[in-house]
């Protein structure tokens, strides 16, 4: 199996529930149970409906088919494996403290499905990513070959004779075998403090995703979670009227399009490519909490308070969607930032400190009433950043709380040069030789490594594709930056206040913000 082989979502296969009214004691009931078996997990026993994760615990998604297939394979032999730790409230849920991805992928196994079936298509609303989907496949067709699935066990009572003793082994241990349990006593504040102790121990907890469990009520917390499954998934905003939890999803879908889709593919064969490309889904929660944080000025998050009616997190949501149509949308507001020429190298490979300087400067701009002075110069600006792409350094050499007010520094140094006339050829030298962002060197676009080899790799075949397609681009006839398609207004040359006619010798392509508030 690849080395980079995808992590499989097992996130829907036991539901989240919150904790409910913090200070509740644990039942006394269960915690005799010493251990489940696989029967308790099929979907018509009296255990596995009343499983549940809490609604702090980040997606089930860290383990990759052949990590699945080997625990499978280890309790289908016997092996020791380490005990799940479960709570019992008292509403009779059984919370998993510990173990998710344990349990999970025996879930999965039982009921085929390892992010791509009946469990995860209720749980998606039936939106699951290509990616999600090979994953599962590749997960099943590893199980299929080293072990078997469930419902081969299941039928070996009808054919003993005909499979090998191995599996007949393991299908006896299946019998008498099961998942160890450890019951944590105590109220709700414990087990939830439990919960943090024991999972940063065991794969620690990115600073980033500590936040957004801990904000999980409050607002950019909520609209966090929303953006990332497009709408879908576990509603952290089901406290909501109705009508609000229908607003959050609306807008939330239309963020996560802007932002995430189209789907990205590998080598890049388009120029119809998402703002932001593929990203681990650990790492596409924290870019959304701060795009979130960042388009609201939230410093803090204790800042904000628990959102208990929903009209904080829309407005923070009403914020972003405003954001996102500014940068690459067919709204009037849109600038119609290229993707490629802003957001990717040249090799294709996503630059996320792009984004955050590119959200931060649109917000400077905005503020300052400065859009128009961007307009002036912005063919001049976007020759000058594809040409020499210095922010990958500069965010190296920069605090993460302060990489994105860097990167916006230097498009503001670069616009204001352009303003002031220096060539767009001097600029970079002019900016290395001044050392306000440190010490940078001026370097040519990145280079493959494989030129010495017979086969062309995916990064060279999106280099060749980028460098042949993009000068040929459609550029607005306003401004002369690139035009991408979903951003495109079409502008009467001579308006039609000064009798300008809808004929074809009287149109041009431009920006929508080009056509309908700079050229005004």
């Amino acid at each position: 199996m690849p080395k980079d082989s995808p992590q499989v979502s097992l996130d829907a296969l036991i539901r989240r529930e919150a904790f409910e009214v913090q200070g509740q004691q644990s039942q006394n009931i269960g915690r005799n149970i010493p251990m489940i078996s696989v029967r308790d997990l099929e979907p018509n026993s009296f255990f596995y409906p009343f499983l549940r994760k809490p609604d702090f615990q980040r997606e089930t998604n860290e383990w990759d088919a052949e990590k699945i297939c080997s625990f499978i394979e280890s309790f289908l032999d016997g092996d020791l494996i380490p005990a799940v730790i479960l709570w019992r409230s008292s509403s009779s849920y059984y919370f998993v403290i510990d173990g998710s991805h344990r349990l999970s992928s025996l879930i999965a196994w039982i009921n085929d499905d390892y992010g791509d079936g009946k469990i995860s298509k209720e749980f998606y609303d039936g939106d699951i990513t290509d990616e999600q989907k090979n994953a599962a496949q590749e997960t099943r067709k590893l199980i299929k070959k080293k072990i078997g699935s469930y419902k081969d066990y299941q039928s070996l009572t009808q054919k003993q004779g005909q499979l090998d003793p191995k599996m007949l082994d393991r299908a006896r241990n299946l019998g008498a075998s099961g998942i160890q349990l450890q019951w944590l006593e105590g109220d709700a504040a414990k087990a939830e403090d439990s919960f943090f102790k024991i999972n940063q121990k065991a794969t620690p907890i990115g600073e980033t995703e500590i936040r957004l469990l801990k904000a999980r009520k409050m607002p950019n917390g909520i609209a966090a979670r929303a953006i990332m499954r497009s709408g879908s998934g576990h509603k952290y905003w089901s406290d909501f009227s109705q009508e609000k939890q229908d607003e959050v999803e609306k807008l939330a879908q239309e963020i996560h399009k802007l932002i995430f889709e189209p789907k990205l593919k590998n080598p890049i064969k388009t120029l119809d490519v998402p703002i932001v490309g593929n990203l681990p889904p650990s790492e596409k929660l924290e870019l959304i909490l701060e795009f979130v944080n960042l388009v609201n000025g939230i410093q803090e998050d204790k800042e904000l308070g628990e959102d208990l009616i929903g009209d904080k997190t829309i407005e923070l949501l009403k914020n972003c969607v405003k954001l996102a149509r500014r940068i690459n949308s067919n709204d009037p507001s849109s600038l119609g930032l290229h993707p490629i020429v802003y957001f990717y190298t040249n090799l294709g490979k996503p630059k996320i400190g792009s984004f955050y300087g590119v959200v931060s400067l649109i917000l400077h701009l905005e503020k300052t009433k400065y859009l128009s002075k961007f307009t002036e110069v912005r063919k001049d600006f976007e020759w000058v950043i594809w040409q020499d792409d210095m922010i990958p350094e500069i965010v190296r050499k920069s605090k993460a709380v302060e990489a994105h007010e860097k990167v916006k520094q230097f498009y503001l140094e670069i616009i204001n040069k352009l303003l002031n006339g220096v060539d767009k050829k001097n600029i970079i030298k002019e900016i290395v030789a001044e050392k306000k962002f440190g010490s940078l060197k001026t370097k040519i676009k990145a280079n493959t490594s494989d030129s010495q080899g017979k086969k062309f790799s995916g990064e060279t075949k999106t280099a060749a594709f980028l460098r042949d397609a993009l000068p040929k681009v459609p550029r607005c006839k306003i401004c002369g930056g690139y035009l991408h398609s979903h951003s495109i207004s079409i502008d009467h040359i001579q308006r039609r206040a000064d009798g300008g006619n809808a004929t074809l010798d009287n149109a041009q392509l431009t920006h929508p913000y080009c056509n309908t508030t700079f050229k005004n």
